[in-house]
């Protein structure tokens, strides 16, 4: 484990990007980043449609960065990476449960999420496009649980409904979404009520297995998240244009893609159990075959492009029509953004409109 010592010292990436984070991501570090500008910078502009993609993957990242916060403040590490907070025992324990590094890993993951967001805004203001900066609505309630900041926030932790059907996708060889297929929840009451995935307050700290419950709800949560940016960088890179932004997205995504295959291994550890509070119940997914089965964390060859096609491992769903109001919708039907204002939520809609109107073309079109 990495100590705050240690961490002061450290001159690298996570380091550098994650200064300033606790005020919002919108355009970090960038005169730093850009201090030794590539021959790319040199040449100039962005099609309307790259920065469009960008701008809305941008925001996207500052809403993971704010989520994952919440989470690090109460069962990650809290050092001069992820500033923020002082950590809560008993969360921490019950997270614990589904591994003994999930402190380790929720920090990794927050910090991950703050470069992401701080070095797209960087790219996008070095060829003169518009950032993004939600600070505005920094406004929606913290958990008063003893360790997190009271703070305003983007999003709600709170009130969740989880959307679990990813799970039984990536393990099924014969439905995939891009074909219309829908998918069952592998944990159906986590998708039919709202569940905190942190503690409210000290009152859900007892008993221990509703304490355990939302530790367990906030494990299939870590998978959920990672699952949708797994799947958006796949579907906005068919889109772009220049070379660069495609390596951009192809690489972040991939950051992404390891997130997911880390958290839903994590949440297969989940135990079985009957929240006494609320009375979700997290079932043995390893007692009904493999379309639960904990271990098959690779993903399942299933059918791709067309039905003629022999089965293939692969990322699901990449159809790109909607591919960010998808995203978007996604968010708000979890749960994240309840409280949040209208003005919020046109903001969001105008820039998942613009991502989905972009078209890969031979030139600049601005």
């Amino acid at each position: 484990m990495e100590t705050t010592e240690h961490s002061q010292h450290r001159t690298s990436r996570r380091s550098f990007l994650v200064k300033g984070a606790a005020v919002g991501a919108g355009a970090i570090g960038a005169g730093r980043l850009l201090a030794d500008a590539s021959p790319a910078f040199a040449r100039g502009g962005l099609t309307h449609g790259d920065a469009a993609i960008l701008r809305f993957l941008a925001a996207a990242e500052i809403i993971e960065t704010d989520l994952w916060q919440q989470y690090n403040e109460l069962a990650g590490i809290q050092d001069s990476e992820v500033p923020g907070g002082s950590g809560n025992p008993d969360y921490t324990e019950a997270v614990a449960v589904l591994d003994e590094d999930m402190d380790q890993y929720i920090h990794d993951n927050t910090d991950d999420e703050i470069s992401h967001a701080a070095f797209i805004n960087a790219y996008l203001k070095a060829h003169g496009a518009k950032t993004v900066n939600l600070d505005k609505f920094r406004t929606l309630p913290s958990s008063t649980a003893t360790g997190a900041q009271q703070i305003g926030r983007l999003t709600n932790l709170m009130q969740l409904t989880i959307n679990t059907s990813f799970w039984t996708r990536y393990r099924s060889d014969s439905q995939n979404p891009d074909f219309g297929d829908v998918l069952p929840n592998a944990v159906p009451g986590l998708a039919a009520g709202q569940h905190p995935a942190i503690p409210r307050s000290d009152a859900d700290l007892d008993p221990p297995d509703h304490l355990q419950a939302i530790a367990n709800t906030a494990g299939f949560h870590f998978a959920w998240v990672e699952q949708g940016g797994t799947s958006l960088y796949a579907q906005l890179a068919q889109r772009v244009t220049h070379t660069e932004v495609l390596r951009i997205l192809l690489s972040i995504g991939g950051s992404e893609i390891m997130h997911f295959q880390t958290w839903q291994d994590k949440a297969g550890n989940a135990p079985p159990l009957t929240d006494p509070t609320t009375g979700l119940t997290f079932p043995d997914l390893n007692a009904d075959g493999e379309l639960t089965q904990t271990n098959l964390i690779m993903p399942e060859p299933t059918i791709f492009l067309d039905r003629k096609f022999p089965i293939v491992s692969i990322i699901r769903p990449t159809e790109t029509d909607g591919a960010a109001i998808g995203a978007l919708k996604a968010f708000i039907n979890d749960g994240l953004f309840i409280g949040q204002s209208a003005e919020f939520f046109t903001v969001l809609t105008g820039l998942a409109t613009a991502a989905d109107a972009a078209r890969r073309s031979g030139k600049d079109d601005h």
